[in-house]
Protein backbone atom coordinates (compact mmCIF):
# COMPACT_ATOMS: atom_id res chain seq x y z
CA UNK A 1 0.00 0.00 0.00
CA UNK A 2 1.75 3.28 -0.87
CA UNK A 3 1.79 5.96 1.73
CA UNK A 4 -0.07 8.74 -0.17
CA UNK A 5 -3.83 8.07 -1.43
CA UNK A 6 -5.41 7.50 -4.62
CA UNK A 7 -7.54 10.48 -5.99
CA UNK A 8 -11.14 9.45 -7.36
CA UNK A 9 -13.58 11.24 -9.21
CA UNK A 10 -15.70 13.93 -6.81
CA UNK A 11 -13.49 12.50 -3.88
CA UNK A 12 -11.10 14.63 -2.73
CA UNK A 13 -8.13 13.22 -0.91
CA UNK A 14 -6.75 14.09 2.25
CA UNK A 15 -2.69 12.51 2.12
CA UNK A 16 -1.69 10.32 4.67
CA UNK A 17 2.26 10.37 4.00
CA UNK A 18 4.50 11.97 5.68
CA UNK A 19 3.42 15.74 6.24
CA UNK A 20 6.15 18.91 6.34
CA UNK A 21 5.07 21.13 9.12
CA UNK A 22 4.54 24.68 7.53
CA UNK A 23 6.71 27.38 9.08
CA UNK A 24 4.48 29.15 11.70
CA UNK A 25 1.81 26.49 12.34
CA UNK A 26 0.18 27.44 15.64
CA UNK A 27 0.52 24.62 18.17
CA UNK A 28 -2.68 23.09 19.71
CA UNK A 29 -4.40 25.30 22.27
CA UNK A 30 -5.03 24.32 25.45
CA UNK A 31 -8.54 24.07 24.58
CA UNK A 32 -7.72 21.71 21.38
CA UNK A 33 -6.29 19.08 24.01
CA UNK A 34 -8.84 19.13 26.37
CA UNK A 35 -11.39 18.85 23.36
CA UNK A 36 -9.27 15.96 22.74
CA UNK A 37 -9.11 14.05 26.01
CA UNK A 38 -12.89 14.51 26.40
CA UNK A 39 -13.63 12.88 23.53
CA UNK A 40 -11.04 10.22 24.52
CA UNK A 41 -12.21 9.50 27.80
CA UNK A 42 -16.02 9.51 26.09
CA UNK A 43 -15.19 7.08 23.98
CA UNK A 44 -13.76 4.67 26.39
CA UNK A 45 -16.82 5.01 28.41
CA UNK A 46 -19.12 3.88 25.33
CA UNK A 47 -16.82 1.60 23.85
CA UNK A 48 -17.34 -0.53 27.46
CA UNK A 49 -20.57 -0.86 26.92
CA UNK A 50 -20.10 -3.13 23.96
CA UNK A 51 -18.32 -5.95 26.28
CA UNK A 52 -19.96 -4.90 29.55
CA UNK A 53 -22.37 -8.58 29.40
CA UNK A 54 -19.25 -10.48 28.68
CA UNK A 55 -17.05 -10.58 31.79
CA UNK A 56 -20.33 -10.66 33.95
CA UNK A 57 -22.05 -13.73 32.58
CA UNK A 58 -21.42 -16.17 35.27
CA UNK A 59 -23.14 -13.34 37.45
CA UNK A 60 -25.62 -13.67 34.96
CA UNK A 61 -26.25 -17.06 34.94
CA UNK A 62 -26.33 -17.21 38.98
CA UNK A 63 -28.62 -14.34 39.40
CA UNK A 64 -31.04 -15.90 36.46
CA UNK A 65 -30.36 -19.86 37.66
CA UNK A 66 -29.21 -20.69 34.93
CA UNK A 67 -25.43 -21.94 33.68
CA UNK A 68 -22.74 -19.59 31.94
CA UNK A 69 -22.87 -21.50 29.13
CA UNK A 70 -26.39 -21.05 28.82
CA UNK A 71 -26.49 -17.07 29.00
CA UNK A 72 -23.24 -17.09 26.89
CA UNK A 73 -25.65 -15.93 23.80
CA UNK A 74 -25.87 -13.00 25.30
CA UNK A 75 -22.61 -11.30 24.73
CA UNK A 76 -22.93 -12.13 21.04
CA UNK A 77 -26.36 -10.06 20.99
CA UNK A 78 -23.88 -7.11 21.74
CA UNK A 79 -21.97 -7.70 18.75
CA UNK A 80 -24.78 -7.91 16.66
CA UNK A 81 -26.41 -4.89 18.31
CA UNK A 82 -22.89 -3.00 17.77
CA UNK A 83 -22.83 -4.20 13.67
CA UNK A 84 -26.34 -2.85 13.82
CA UNK A 85 -25.71 0.70 15.03
CA UNK A 86 -22.46 1.07 13.18
CA UNK A 87 -24.82 0.92 9.58
CA UNK A 88 -27.40 2.88 10.52
CA UNK A 89 -26.41 5.59 12.86
CA UNK A 90 -22.16 6.17 11.54
CA UNK A 91 -22.85 7.30 8.05
CA UNK A 92 -25.34 9.87 9.72
CA UNK A 93 -21.98 11.51 10.83
CA UNK A 94 -21.80 13.17 7.33
CA UNK A 95 -24.92 13.82 6.96
CA UNK A 96 -26.47 16.00 10.19
CA UNK A 97 -25.45 17.75 13.18
CA UNK A 98 -23.34 15.44 15.54
CA UNK A 99 -23.99 17.60 18.81
CA UNK A 100 -28.28 15.87 19.06
CA UNK A 101 -26.82 12.82 17.58
CA UNK A 102 -24.17 12.23 20.19
CA UNK A 103 -27.17 13.44 23.02
CA UNK A 104 -29.68 11.26 21.65
CA UNK A 105 -27.52 7.92 21.20
CA UNK A 106 -26.35 8.52 24.90
CA UNK A 107 -29.44 9.03 26.31
CA UNK A 108 -30.86 6.08 24.38
CA UNK A 109 -27.26 4.07 25.64
CA UNK A 110 -28.39 5.47 29.16
CA UNK A 111 -31.63 4.03 29.42
CA UNK A 112 -31.00 0.55 27.80
CA UNK A 113 -28.32 0.02 30.43
CA UNK A 114 -31.04 0.86 33.24
CA UNK A 115 -33.35 -1.23 31.54
CA UNK A 116 -31.15 -3.98 31.92
CA UNK A 117 -30.16 -3.51 35.38
CA UNK A 118 -33.67 -3.94 36.09
CA UNK A 119 -33.98 -6.96 33.23
CA UNK A 120 -36.58 -9.88 34.91
CA UNK A 121 -35.00 -12.28 32.97
CA UNK A 122 -32.61 -13.25 30.31
CA UNK A 123 -34.92 -12.01 27.27
CA UNK A 124 -35.16 -8.36 28.40
CA UNK A 125 -31.73 -8.29 29.23
CA UNK A 126 -30.86 -9.11 25.72
CA UNK A 127 -32.73 -6.68 24.27
CA UNK A 128 -31.25 -4.32 26.73
CA UNK A 129 -27.95 -5.53 25.34
CA UNK A 130 -28.42 -5.02 21.75
CA UNK A 131 -30.26 -1.58 22.27
CA UNK A 132 -27.54 -0.23 23.97
CA UNK A 133 -24.66 -1.80 21.88
CA UNK A 134 -26.56 -0.28 18.85
CA UNK A 135 -26.30 3.04 20.34
CA UNK A 136 -22.98 3.26 21.39
CA UNK A 137 -21.69 3.61 18.16
CA UNK A 138 -20.52 7.61 19.51
CA UNK A 139 -17.11 7.00 19.33
CA UNK A 140 -17.53 6.28 15.51
CA UNK A 141 -19.29 9.60 14.80
CA UNK A 142 -16.16 11.37 16.90
CA UNK A 143 -13.22 10.03 15.43
CA UNK A 144 -14.25 10.98 12.02
CA UNK A 145 -14.74 14.85 13.75
CA UNK A 146 -11.61 14.46 15.03
CA UNK A 147 -9.69 13.59 11.92
CA UNK A 148 -11.76 16.72 10.60
CA UNK A 149 -10.47 18.98 12.88
CA UNK A 150 -6.53 18.24 13.46
CA UNK A 151 -3.95 19.51 11.63
CA UNK A 152 -2.53 17.51 8.68
CA UNK A 153 0.97 16.36 10.46
CA UNK A 154 -1.01 15.61 13.56
CA UNK A 155 -3.81 13.61 11.95
CA UNK A 156 -3.09 10.61 12.68
CA UNK A 157 -1.64 10.93 16.54
CA UNK A 158 -5.04 12.83 17.64
CA UNK A 159 -6.96 9.59 15.70
CA UNK A 160 -4.80 7.42 17.95
CA UNK A 161 -5.78 9.23 21.20
CA UNK A 162 -9.04 7.94 20.64
CA UNK A 163 -8.35 4.56 19.60
CA UNK A 164 -6.49 4.27 22.65
CA UNK A 165 -9.02 5.47 24.56
CA UNK A 166 -11.21 3.08 23.17
CA UNK A 167 -9.45 0.17 23.80
CA UNK A 168 -8.84 1.21 27.53
CA UNK A 169 -12.64 1.17 27.87
CA UNK A 170 -12.31 -2.57 26.37
CA UNK A 171 -9.92 -3.38 29.30
CA UNK A 172 -11.78 -1.49 31.92
CA UNK A 173 -14.68 -3.72 30.55
CA UNK A 174 -13.26 -6.81 31.30
CA UNK A 175 -11.06 -6.56 34.19
CA UNK A 176 -12.68 -3.67 36.14
CA UNK A 177 -16.52 -4.76 35.26
CA UNK A 178 -15.70 -8.32 36.54
CA UNK A 179 -14.14 -6.79 39.89
CA UNK A 180 -16.56 -4.44 40.97
CA UNK A 181 -19.42 -7.10 39.48
CA UNK A 182 -17.98 -9.95 41.89
CA UNK A 183 -17.71 -7.48 45.04
CA UNK A 184 -21.38 -5.33 44.14
CA UNK A 185 -23.09 -7.53 41.94
CA UNK A 186 -23.53 -7.31 37.82
CA UNK A 187 -26.44 -5.08 37.99
CA UNK A 188 -24.58 -2.58 39.59
CA UNK A 189 -22.07 -2.37 37.21
CA UNK A 190 -24.86 -1.53 34.52
CA UNK A 191 -26.31 1.38 36.57
CA UNK A 192 -22.58 2.86 37.05
CA UNK A 193 -22.16 2.55 33.34
CA UNK A 194 -25.29 3.55 32.17
CA UNK A 195 -24.06 6.55 34.83
CA UNK A 196 -20.81 7.21 33.37
CA UNK A 197 -22.51 7.17 29.58
CA UNK A 198 -24.85 9.89 30.56
CA UNK A 199 -22.34 11.96 32.15
CA UNK A 200 -19.34 11.66 29.48
CA UNK A 201 -21.82 11.56 26.28
CA UNK A 202 -23.66 14.98 27.18
CA UNK A 203 -20.44 16.81 28.19
CA UNK A 204 -18.69 15.83 24.84
CA UNK A 205 -22.32 16.77 23.03
CA UNK A 206 -21.98 20.15 24.69
CA UNK A 207 -18.78 20.94 23.63
CA UNK A 208 -18.88 19.47 19.90
CA UNK A 209 -19.20 22.11 17.24
CA UNK A 210 -22.59 23.10 16.09
CA UNK A 211 -22.97 21.88 12.45
CA UNK A 212 -25.39 22.20 9.74
CA UNK A 213 -27.02 19.72 8.00
CA UNK A 214 -24.26 18.33 5.23
CA UNK A 215 -26.07 15.93 2.94
CA UNK A 216 -29.04 16.27 1.22
CA UNK A 217 -31.88 13.27 -0.17
CA UNK A 218 -32.58 10.51 2.15
CA UNK A 219 -31.49 10.27 5.57
CA UNK A 220 -29.60 6.58 5.27
CA UNK A 221 -28.78 7.19 1.94
CA UNK A 222 -24.86 6.50 3.39
CA UNK A 223 -26.29 3.20 4.08
CA UNK A 224 -26.97 3.01 0.54
CA UNK A 225 -24.18 4.51 -0.87
CA UNK A 226 -21.17 2.31 1.24
CA UNK A 227 -21.05 -0.40 -1.92
CA UNK A 228 -20.15 2.45 -3.99
CA UNK A 229 -17.42 4.12 -2.08
CA UNK A 230 -15.56 1.03 -0.92
CA UNK A 231 -15.33 -0.08 -5.08
CA UNK A 232 -14.55 3.57 -6.34
CA UNK A 233 -11.86 3.62 -3.62
CA UNK A 234 -8.86 1.87 -3.65
CA UNK A 235 -7.20 2.57 -0.89
CA UNK A 236 -10.30 2.46 1.67
CA UNK A 237 -10.91 -0.87 -0.37
CA UNK A 238 -7.07 -2.03 1.30
CA UNK A 239 -7.94 -0.64 4.60
CA UNK A 240 -10.88 -2.35 4.64
CA UNK A 241 -9.16 -5.91 3.57
CA UNK A 242 -6.30 -5.50 5.82
CA UNK A 243 -7.81 -4.78 8.64
CA UNK A 244 -10.52 -7.29 8.33
CA UNK A 245 -7.26 -10.12 8.04
CA UNK A 246 -5.72 -8.42 11.38
CA UNK A 247 -8.51 -8.14 13.41
CA UNK A 248 -9.87 -11.30 12.57
CA UNK A 249 -6.03 -12.78 13.81
CA UNK A 250 -6.11 -10.72 16.84
CA UNK A 251 -10.42 -12.20 17.72
CA UNK A 252 -9.11 -15.96 16.49
CA UNK A 253 -6.47 -16.09 18.90
CA UNK A 254 -7.76 -13.52 21.97
CA UNK A 255 -11.48 -15.23 22.02
CA UNK A 256 -10.30 -18.49 22.43
CA UNK A 257 -7.38 -18.37 24.87
CA UNK A 258 -9.64 -18.43 27.81
CA UNK A 259 -10.31 -22.06 26.81
CA UNK A 260 -6.92 -22.65 26.59
CA UNK A 261 -5.96 -21.05 30.26
CA UNK A 262 -8.88 -22.29 32.22
CA UNK A 263 -9.22 -26.06 30.48
CA UNK A 264 -8.16 -28.89 32.29
CA UNK A 265 -7.30 -31.17 29.22
CA UNK A 266 -4.01 -32.26 27.88
CA UNK A 267 -2.12 -28.91 27.08
CA UNK A 268 -4.23 -26.71 28.94
CA UNK A 269 -3.20 -24.70 31.97
CA UNK A 270 -6.61 -25.12 34.03
CA UNK A 271 -6.02 -21.79 35.49
CA UNK A 272 -9.03 -19.94 37.34
CA UNK A 273 -11.39 -17.78 35.73
CA UNK A 274 -10.56 -14.41 37.86
CA UNK A 275 -6.63 -15.46 36.65
CA UNK A 276 -7.67 -15.84 33.03
CA UNK A 277 -9.66 -12.89 33.20
CA UNK A 278 -5.73 -10.51 34.42
CA UNK A 279 -5.27 -11.60 31.03
CA UNK A 280 -6.98 -8.56 29.32
CA UNK A 281 -4.34 -6.49 31.31
CA UNK A 282 -2.25 -7.07 27.86
CA UNK A 283 -4.87 -5.35 26.40
CA UNK A 284 -3.03 -1.98 28.08
CA UNK A 285 -0.38 -2.33 25.06
CA UNK A 286 -2.68 -1.59 22.86
CA UNK A 287 -3.58 1.79 24.49
CA UNK A 288 0.33 2.49 24.84
CA UNK A 289 1.39 2.06 21.72
CA UNK A 290 -1.58 4.06 20.03
CA UNK A 291 0.16 7.56 20.33
CA UNK A 292 3.58 6.07 19.20
CA UNK A 293 1.50 4.43 16.02
CA UNK A 294 0.26 7.78 15.13
CA UNK A 295 3.42 9.21 15.79
CA UNK A 296 4.89 6.71 13.02
CA UNK A 297 2.23 7.37 10.40
CA UNK A 298 2.61 11.30 10.55
CA UNK A 299 6.05 10.95 9.69
CA UNK A 300 6.48 7.59 7.76
CA UNK A 301 3.11 7.39 6.00
CA UNK A 302 0.30 4.60 6.80
CA UNK A 303 1.69 2.28 4.53
CA UNK A 304 5.03 1.21 6.08
CA UNK A 305 3.25 1.37 9.73
CA UNK A 306 1.00 -1.21 8.46
CA UNK A 307 3.25 -3.56 6.73
CA UNK A 308 5.34 -3.20 9.94
CA UNK A 309 2.08 -4.10 11.74
CA UNK A 310 1.87 -7.28 9.77
CA UNK A 311 5.23 -8.41 10.26
CA UNK A 312 4.60 -8.55 14.01
CA UNK A 313 1.06 -10.18 13.57
CA UNK A 314 3.34 -12.67 11.70
CA UNK A 315 5.79 -12.92 14.43
CA UNK A 316 3.41 -13.14 17.03
CA UNK A 317 1.30 -16.53 15.32
CA UNK A 318 4.40 -18.96 16.43
CA UNK A 319 4.86 -16.74 19.72
CA UNK A 320 1.27 -18.08 20.26
CA UNK A 321 1.87 -21.66 19.36
CA UNK A 322 4.53 -21.59 21.69
CA UNK A 323 2.51 -20.43 24.49
CA UNK A 324 0.42 -23.31 24.29
CA UNK A 325 3.58 -25.41 25.56
CA UNK A 326 5.23 -22.34 27.81
CA UNK A 327 3.37 -19.52 29.54
CA UNK A 328 6.08 -17.24 29.04
CA UNK A 329 5.65 -17.42 25.53
CA UNK A 330 2.02 -15.90 25.85
CA UNK A 331 3.08 -12.82 27.72
CA UNK A 332 5.12 -12.18 24.60
CA UNK A 333 2.42 -13.19 22.24
CA UNK A 334 -0.06 -11.01 23.76
CA UNK A 335 2.16 -7.96 23.78
CA UNK A 336 3.17 -8.64 20.43
CA UNK A 337 -0.05 -9.25 19.30
CA UNK A 338 -1.91 -5.94 20.70
CA UNK A 339 0.86 -3.59 19.65
CA UNK A 340 0.49 -4.85 16.13
CA UNK A 341 -3.33 -4.72 16.17
CA UNK A 342 -3.09 -1.09 17.34
CA UNK A 343 -0.86 -0.01 14.84
CA UNK A 344 -2.94 -1.31 12.09
CA UNK A 345 -5.65 0.35 13.11
CA UNK A 346 -4.24 3.69 13.39
CA UNK A 347 -3.06 3.43 9.98
CA UNK A 348 -5.83 2.38 8.52
CA UNK A 349 -7.95 4.19 10.04
CA UNK A 350 -6.46 7.06 9.41
CA UNK A 351 -6.27 6.47 5.64
CA UNK A 352 -10.09 5.55 5.96
CA UNK A 353 -11.19 8.98 7.45
CA UNK A 354 -8.76 10.83 4.43
CA UNK A 355 -9.33 9.05 1.62
CA UNK A 356 -12.68 9.87 0.27
CA UNK A 357 -14.90 13.20 1.16
CA UNK A 358 -17.37 11.55 3.27
CA UNK A 359 -15.40 10.42 6.25
CA UNK A 360 -18.06 8.78 7.92
CA UNK A 361 -19.51 6.72 5.75
CA UNK A 362 -16.11 5.62 4.79
CA UNK A 363 -15.25 4.46 8.16
CA UNK A 364 -18.28 3.25 8.78
CA UNK A 365 -17.45 0.23 5.84
CA UNK A 366 -13.80 0.33 7.59
CA UNK A 367 -15.36 -0.80 11.06
CA UNK A 368 -17.87 -2.86 9.37
CA UNK A 369 -15.37 -4.58 7.40
CA UNK A 370 -13.04 -5.21 10.34
CA UNK A 371 -15.98 -6.10 12.63
CA UNK A 372 -16.72 -8.82 9.89
CA UNK A 373 -13.37 -10.01 9.83
CA UNK A 374 -13.18 -10.61 13.50
CA UNK A 375 -16.66 -12.32 13.56
CA UNK A 376 -15.92 -15.16 10.95
CA UNK A 377 -12.48 -15.87 12.53
CA UNK A 378 -13.98 -16.11 16.01
CA UNK A 379 -16.53 -18.35 14.83
CA UNK A 380 -13.91 -20.81 12.72
CA UNK A 381 -11.58 -20.83 16.02
CA UNK A 382 -14.07 -22.54 18.40
CA UNK A 383 -14.43 -25.73 15.86
CA UNK A 384 -10.91 -25.87 15.77
CA UNK A 385 -9.97 -25.36 19.29
CA UNK A 386 -12.49 -28.62 19.65
CA UNK A 387 -10.88 -30.26 16.71
CA UNK A 388 -7.41 -29.59 16.50
CA UNK A 389 -6.55 -27.89 19.76
CA UNK A 390 -4.95 -24.91 20.19
CA UNK A 391 -2.56 -25.07 17.12
CA UNK A 392 -5.85 -25.14 15.00
CA UNK A 393 -6.30 -21.61 16.34
CA UNK A 394 -2.80 -20.54 15.63
CA UNK A 395 -3.36 -21.80 11.96
CA UNK A 396 -6.81 -19.85 11.89
CA UNK A 397 -4.93 -16.87 12.91
CA UNK A 398 -2.16 -17.25 10.25
CA UNK A 399 -4.04 -17.85 7.32
CA UNK A 400 -6.84 -14.55 8.45
CA UNK A 401 -3.43 -12.52 8.05
CA UNK A 402 -2.57 -14.51 4.64
CA UNK A 403 -6.05 -13.68 3.61
CA UNK A 404 -5.87 -9.70 4.84
CA UNK A 405 -2.56 -8.84 3.38
CA UNK A 406 -2.19 -11.44 0.28
CA UNK A 407 -5.53 -10.19 -1.53
CA UNK A 408 -4.88 -6.48 -0.99
CA UNK A 409 -0.96 -7.16 -2.51
CA UNK A 410 -2.62 -9.13 -5.54
CA UNK A 411 -4.93 -6.16 -6.51
CA UNK A 412 -2.60 -3.52 -5.55
CA UNK A 413 0.40 -4.47 -6.89
CA UNK A 414 2.00 -4.03 -3.88
CA UNK A 415 0.53 -0.95 -2.60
Amino acid sequence: MSSATTAQPGHPVHPVHPVQVPTGTPAPTAADRLFLVLIAVCTAVTAANIYLAGPLLPLIAHDFGSTPSAVAWIASVAQFGYATGLLFFAPLGDRVNRRPLVAALSVATTAALLAGAAAPGTAALAVAVFVAAAATVVPQLLVPLVAERAPAHHRARHVAAVIAGLFTGIVAARVVGSLVGQAYGWRVVFVGSAALTLALGLATAYVLPSEKRRGSGPLFAGLAALPGLVRTSPDLWRACLRQAGMFGAWSALWTTLALLLTGTTGGSYGFSTATAGLFGLFGLAASAVAPLAGGFVDRFGAGKVVRSAYVLAAVSVPLFWLGGHVLWALFVAAIVIHAALVASHVANQTLALTTTSTPATANTAYVVAGFAGGAIASALAGPAFSHWGWGGVCVVAGVWLVIGWGATAIRGAGR
